[in-house]
């Protein structure tokens, strides 16, 4: 969904503001090109996620609508990202009965000043209130989704947003280090850019937090309790199959990865006309295609085969459990560099 109420500095995403007159064309252009994927075959769903921008502002019911396009195995896990500040009983109600059972609130901090300083519009307030709705309403699991390392956020304002989170007792928590993606105004900040060494340090904080509160990491920024892990995001992780819808979706299908047109009128065009939205694709040779499960997969909690890396190299980087090598903590921080030595 790709409408949101204001665009946060750090996004990089295909969002726009000042577009909502489109929605309701919009999703009924999801909606049809789900139908026709669907009867060219589409196997039954073991997972939906709805991402956006902000799910959440659509009408809830035009968007359970698209939904209920979709053929679902059973026990299939669906998910709505919403904003903290557009959570109400009624939409929740809505999603409960278009079978959705999983909800993804973007929290990124508990302190005021840093929300405002990564331009986002809500209130720690309204965490707390959404967290409590999503529990009156049934819904059995939830992700708080944080992100540390913006300007003026120091140490103890991550500590609170940390405690704070925790204190929601979430089944989920998402942590992200604050990037800086080409072309947005962060991008054009530089005396907002974030410290590698600052970041480090709260990626640690967090760790110890969560993993002392009953959760654990299963991926570098996630950490769940038992049986609350998000198997949307272990599709992806695992290089399994996925097909998306909307603009900009990515999709990886037997062995092809495409995508569709960045801008909601071009997709709305596209599905009208009955031409496919895909803007291109590329399907990977054999050794890229396995070289990159490798970097997904040494990012989890699973690891990777112990031939697959030069153990002598890495220190306290790697620790084998059995015949796979899985990162530290300290090797989380250095993911990058552990992959660049998968062979």
């Amino acid at each position: 969904m790709p409408f949101c109420a204001a665009k946060c500095d750090y996004c990089a995403f295909a969002t726009w503001t000042d577009r909502h007159q489109l929605q309701q064309a919009y999703l009924d252009a999801c909606r049809s090109d789900v139908e026709r994927t669907v009867a060219a075959g589409l196997p039954a769903a073991t997972s939906a996620f709805v991402g956006g921008g902000t799910p959440s502002l659509v009408p809830p019911d035009q968007l359970v609508a698209v939904l209920d396009a979709v053929p679902r195995a059973s026990g299939c896990e669906v998910t709505v990202e919403c904003n903290p500040d557009t959570v109400t009983p009624e939409l929740l109600a809505a999603y409960v009965a278009g079978g959705v059972n999983r909800i993804s609130l973007g929290v990124q901090s508990m302190v005021d000043h840093v929300l405002a300083g990564l331009g986002r519009s809500h209130v720690p307030a309204n965490v707390v209130r959404a967290v409590d709705l999503v529990r009156a309403a049934g819904i059995p699991s939830f992700n708080l989704d944080l992100i540390y390392g913006g300007s003026g956020e120091t140490v103890d304002d991550w500590r609170r947003t940390v405690e704070g989170a925790l204190a929601l007792d979430p089944p989920h928590i998402s942590a992200y280090a604050l990037t800086v993606e080409a072309g947005t105004p962060l991008a054009d900040d530089p005396d907002r850019h974030p410290d590698d060494d600052d970041q480090a340090e709260k990626y640690l904080i967090a760790a110890d937090a969560f993993e002392a509160a009953g959760l654990a990491w299963y991926e570098i920024s996630n950490w769940a309790r038992p049986g609350h892990e998000c198997r949307h995001n272990q599709l992806y992780w695992s290089m399994g199959d996925y097909q998306a819808f909307g603009c900009a979706g990515h999709s990886h299908r037997d062995g092809r990865r495409f995508w569709n047109v960045r801008t909601p009128e071009r997709y709305i065009d596209a599905v009208t006309s009955g031409r496919s939205p895909e803007a291109a694709g590329e399907r990977l040779d054999r050794d890229d295609s396995r070289l990159e499960a490798l970097q997904l997969a040494v990012r989890t909690r699973a690891g990777v085969p112990a031939a697959a890396l030069p153990l002598d190299e890495l220190d306290d980087l790697v620790e084998l459990h059995g015949d796979r090598a899985v990162l530290t903590v300290r090797g989380r921080l250095l993911a990058n560099e552990v992959a660049l030595r998968l062979r």
